[in-house]
């Protein structure tokens, strides 16, 4: 167990934008629109990732009590300083931090007691990674899922939000991707994430509950992590080019991603926890509902970068082959978000690079 006062205050080693991030304020006031006027428990699992670290600031802006589950494993204890940095005591004391895994029954069902929301995001990310141990994915991944449900189910908390991916999508072709079309999964990743679909159709029919499945595109924001393999496109290439070194492209360049900035996620997150009762699951694409090619998110990097320093001579990228298990082409379908949460994601691709431009 960790107290919010004993949170190391270790730097990350590469900063976005600016050194604290504020939710923007409009989303903010959605949110306190939307949300019970009474104060509530929030568990976030992983909450010291980089999703999850953002969720958790958010909570705690609002006011609401929060409850943090993290191995640490890959989530940072920086992150969670991040999150609370402009946080004054009393929003300090709202806060809870406890060390463990969620393959762990028991520690699952001591950080579920008293808890009104679950917003599951502790998982392991990495389709490269997941091809070199599919069992860690498996057990963290499935089994982690599958206990986080028991525990709620125990506690007698009917809903629960969880990450889920456009990695289901496999090798469905159809453009964009809707919500009832998915494929065979590429990668022992993907397959995990729609095994997690499936065991929350089982608990919504065997006891009652509802869940919502929110299938990530590809996120980005400030304290995502740059380093490393296995590191996301957008992170890792403003690192690369802050450092005037040159990007690898994987493949000739067209392989297109559909972006969206962290805040949206934060929004989405909220606002399924909280939508009207509805038993089963909803599954739900969380995506800008743009297509970008890789090419193109160079591209616009440097555009971004160049504003900032229009003398900044940036090199064209390298290419090298396509990498194993990824999805070809996504772009996602939002109709079925916008007409469960009233909410369209609207932040631009070039809006949010300039919020995380390195300084």
């Amino acid at each position: 167990m960790r107290s919010g006062k004993s949170i190391a205050k270790a730097a990350s080693s590469f900063t976005f934008g600016k050194d604290c991030y504020l939710m923007e304020q409009n989303q903010l006031a959605l949110l306190k629109h939307r949300l019970p006027p009474e104060r509530k428990t929030w568990l976030v699992t992983g909450g010291a990732g980089f999703i999850g670290s953002h969720l958790v600031e958010a909570l705690l802006q609002l006011g609401q009590k929060v409850i943090i589950l993290d191995n640490f494993s890959s989530g940072k204890p920086a992150n969670i300083d991040d999150a609370v940095r402009n946080a004054d005591e009393d929003t300090r004391r709202l806060l809870r931090i406890m060390e463990g895994d969620i393959a762990d029954p028991a520690v699952c069902f001591r950080a579920m007691e008293g808890v009104d929301y679950v917003l599951h995001q502790a998982a392991l990310a990495s389709v490269p990674a997941s091809l070199e141990d599919p069992v860690a994915f498996d057990r963290t991944n499935v089994g982690g899922t599958l206990r986080i449900f028991e525990a709620a189910r125990q506690e007698g908390i009917t809903r629960v939000v969880f990450a889920s991916s456009s990695a289901v999508y496999g090798d469905d072709c159809h453009l964009p991707k809707v919500e009832e079309h998915i494929g065979i999964p590429l990668s022992p990743y993907a397959a995990s994430k729609a095994i997690t679909e499936t065991w929350a159709e089982t608990y919504a029919t065997c006891y009652g509950m509802d869940f919502f499945a929110l299938r990530y595109f590809n996120v980005y924001g400030p304290r995502q992590d740059p380093n490393g393999a296995y590191a996301a496109v957008i992170p890792q290439w403003m690192n690369t080019v802050k450092e005037n070194k040159r990007v690898y492209i994987n493949g000739d360049g067209s392989t297109t991603r559909d972006f969206i900035y962290i805040d949206d996620i934060v929004t989405t997150n909220l606002l399924a926890a909280t939508a009207p009762s509805n038993e089963g699951v909803t599954r739900l694409n969380v995506a800008g509902g743009k297509r970008t090619s890789l090419i193109e998110l160079f591209e616009t990097i440097r555009s971004v970068f160049r504003e900032s320093d229009p003398s900044l001579e940036i090199a064209d990228a390298i290419h090298r082959d396509f990498r194993t298990g990824d999805i070809r082409h996504s772009t996602a379908d939002l109709s079925r978000l916008e007409s469960a949460l009233e909410f369209r994601p609207g932040t631009a691709l070039r809006d949010g690079l300039r919020r995380i431009l390195p300084r």
